[in-house]
């Protein structure tokens, strides 16, 4: 049988993050970057639930609006995107995540070959995102306060044809670094300087453990050349699936009309039970106590770090965020470490090679702390500081 597929799927991968090794009874797993499950408001969604479908009937299953469903985009324009600093109009499309606002990023922007600046390290699903349009990837390095910027305004100058720049200002992953407000000042002006598009990605920006979230790119862009990715995947429920695009008129058209190609619409009930959820319970009280929860498993997995690992590993402790991104010795390659950990320790964590735009970076390895009972942290990092120090 002589089954024919698209080129572009050959580029497709399963996620690493999914591998069944992960899986094993006994494993201890630090390759999950996921809410843990003790976060979801479950008894007050229990209530909610029946409050949306009486007080909405049929509209709650009825087709909806592309853009999304009024009381939604009206929490995220008066709530959410001015606490990012946007205090200006400006236009959302709900989209399925903000995974899937990177792919439509994809899809309106890069032709095949097109060149993509990006982090290095970034998020292999941007990636995967970008993928299907053999992007020509300039990677640029993630200082402790983010981007280079002296290096981006170098690409800009050697690449005048790259259309976008794709960024996690905020507690990025891998890496847990948070861009200053000075180099997102920066990025915003040399985006308008250079007329190249900025995907502002910023799922963990309200999870900052010391002080308050810094001001978004986006809040500096005077001309629409910055598009935010916003999602409630991290602060909320993922499976509800619900994030959002925020961009000016003329650019969030082009969503617009890939969304409604695409799939029309996003679930009309998810986005009412979020919207509905945020008029009855305090957004900050709800933030508040995610934050406590993500930190106190931050400072868990940074002292058995310091227990247990070799002297020579290097990593930044995060101020917010999902994960902790360590540099081993030149001599060990990761996915190597990773087979021999899960083999003789039972632990797991996820190889740092795949958050790299081009292979060969072999000796980082990234720890998610949010998605593991806090009970396991120590004992996990042992059993990990174990191997390492056999290399």
């Amino acid at each position: 049988m002589n089954m024919k597929f698209a080129e572009r799927t050959k580029h497709l991968k399963e996620s690493a993050v999914r591998n069944p090794l992960f899986d094993q009874p006994g494993m201890i797993s630090f390759a999950a970057g996921k809410p843990e499950n003790i976060i979801f408001p479950i008894e007050r969604l229990k209530k909610l639930v029946p409050f949306v479908v009486e007080n909405y009937d049929y509209e709650a299953f009825q087709y909806g609006n592309t853009s999304g469903m009024e009381p939604l985009i009206d929490f995220i324009k008066n709530t959410m995107m001015p606490r990012a600093g946007v205090i200006e109009e400006t236009d959302i499309v709900i989209t399925s995540g903000s995974q899937q606002g990177i792919e439509y990023s994809a899809r309106i922007f890069l032709n095949e070959g097109d060149t993509v600046i990006c982090e290095e390290p970034s998020y292999t699903g941007a990636f995967a995102a970008f993928a299907s349009y053999s992007p020509n990837y300039v990677g640029v390095p993630v200082e402790e306060d983010g981007m280079n910027i002296e290096t981006i305004e170098k690409v800009l100058k050697e690449h005048p044809e790259a259309k976008i720049i794709y960024t996690i200002p905020d507690f990025q992953n891998p890496s847990g670094c948070c861009m200053s407000v000075e180099k997102r000042e920066k990025l915003a002006k040399l985006a308008k300087q250079y007329e190249v598009f900025v995907i502002e990605d910023a799922p963990y920006r309200e999870l900052v453990f010391e002080g308050k979230p810094y001001p978004s790119i986006k809040s500096f862009d005077t001309e629409g050349w910055v598009i935010y990715l916003g999602s409630f995947s991290k602060i909320f429920c993922p499976g509800l699936r619900i994030g959002w695009i925020s961009a000016s008129q003329k650019v969030i058209k082009k969503y617009f009309t890939v969304k409604q190609n695409i799939d029309l619409h996003c679930s009309t009930f998810d986005q009412l039970i979020i919207a509905e959820y945020f008029k009855k319970y305090d957004l900050d009280e709800h933030i508040n106590g995610l934050k406590q929860v993500y930190r106190k498993k931050r400072d868990l997995i940074v002292d058995a770090i310091k227990a247990y690992f070799p002297a020579d590993i290097s990593y930044t402790v995060p101020n917010g965020g999902f994960f902790i991104w360590i540099k081993l010795k030149e001599s060990i390659d990761a996915s190597e470490l990773l087979l021999k950990a899960a083999e003789k320790e039972k632990v797991v964590f996820l190889s740092g090679e795949g958050f790299f735009s081009k292979p060969g970076v072999k000796n980082y390895i990234r720890l998610g702390y949010s998605f593991i009972e806090k009970e396991f942290i120590e004992e996990g990092v042992k059993r990990l500081g174990r191997i390492l120090s056999q290399n």
